[in-house]
């Protein structure tokens, strides 16, 4: 590997004694080793790419789809080294980057060709994850409309998130979400015969679709189950949910249940029977007949964890009286 860094301590004269020679030599093969692993580079990568600048162990091996111990055993090599540091907020360790240990490392890592690979999808996936939405949506799209849903739903999560490693089945479940409140929205003004005790739809829009939206819907269906239908969209969506985020649910026993950024479609919002707004602006298109609701609640992109605890326990609060005021599955 061509490292920056251990090219610049070969270049240093040797005018030291045997053993100073010896600790330099030692600290570039062990710099090089810990470098030299393609996992590695990832998770560096990783690292550097996060919102904010850290990720914990289960993440880094949902996204590499590797098991835990193996990225366990690849980031305490570099932790041994001193490439990364953990710290540990009560049951949740996070790794992040030792910037002024070796910076040169992390800029080679940082223009690494493999560590900017586009991710692309067959065309034979799209065409089939099309063939599958048609046999859910028989009846009420043409096979040709869902392709062309499928088809940009696949170009906007593309340019939202040129690294997704699940672009596939990311750009299955935001064709049918779009798909779904696009059949709802008909419904809606009678094109077609709406469903009798169907599922309230309820929208959270926030700007990076990483943050709040993302507590308030994944609290929402833990509460809701099928009752109601629970959608997210951002008006400048990230490319991943905030890591802070997963940690604050997961301390209190909710799942994000494989959420993702995503941007804010037309379709999304007449829909909805309920939109509710967090920090988007106007960016929301407005339609009559639909709820609407403005939460001011800080980033939490910008709050330390007892910060971000204390946004998750007010959406909560909020979740909850929103709830009660939802109209029971079979109401007519």
């Amino acid at each position: 590997m061509n490292c920056p860094l251990a090219l610049r301590l070969l270049s240093m004269p040797a005018t030291g004694s045997p053993s100073t020679e010896r600790a330099i030599a030692e600290r570039i093969a062990q710099s090089m080793r810990a470098i030299a692993d393609p996992t590695r580079v990832q998770i560096l990568r990783l690292l550097m790419d996060a919102p904010d600048g850290r990720r914990g162990v289960t993440d880094l091996a949902a996204r590499l789809g590797l098991t835990q111990p193996t990225v366990s055993h690849h980031v305490r090599i570099m932790a041994n080294d001193g490439i990364v540091q953990s710290v540990q907020e009560g049951r949740h360790v996070w790794y992040s980057l030792v910037q002024s240990r070796l910076s040169d490392v992390f800029d080679f890592v940082q223009r690494s060709p493999s560590g900017a690979t586009a991710a692309t999808v067959d065309p034979a996936v799209l065409a089939r994850i099309a063939d599958d939405l048609a046999l859910r949506f028989a009846g009420v799209f043409s096979r040709e409309t869902i392709a062309e849903y499928v088809s940009s739903s696949y170009e906007l999560l593309r340019q939202g998130s040129p690294r997704d490693r699940h672009l596939s089945s990311h750009t299955s479940r935001f064709a049918a979400d779009r798909l779904g409140s696009l059949a709802d929205a008909d419904a809606a003004a009678g094109t077609e015969a709406a469903a009798s005790g169907s599922p309230t739809s309820v929208l959270f829009v926030c700007v990076q679709n990483a943050g709040r939206s993302q507590l308030a819907s994944a609290i929402l269906r833990s509460l809701a189950g099928d009752r109601v239908r629970v959608l997210t969209a951002g008006s400048q969506p990230t490319e991943t949910i905030n890591p802070k985020i997963v940690a604050a649910l997961d301390e209190i026993g909710v799942s994000v249940d494989g959420e993702y950024p995503k941007p804010l479609t037309d379709e999304v919002v007449r829909g909805a029977d309920v939109v509710i707004t967090m920090g988007c602006g106007d960016a929301c298109p407005i339609y009559p007949g639909r709820r609407y609701l403005d939460w001011e609640l800080p980033d939490p992109a910008d709050l330390a964890m007892d910060g971000v605890r204390a946004v998750r326990d007010d959406i909560d609060r909020r979740v909850r009286e929103l709830l009660r005021s939802l109209p029971p599955v079979n109401a007519a």
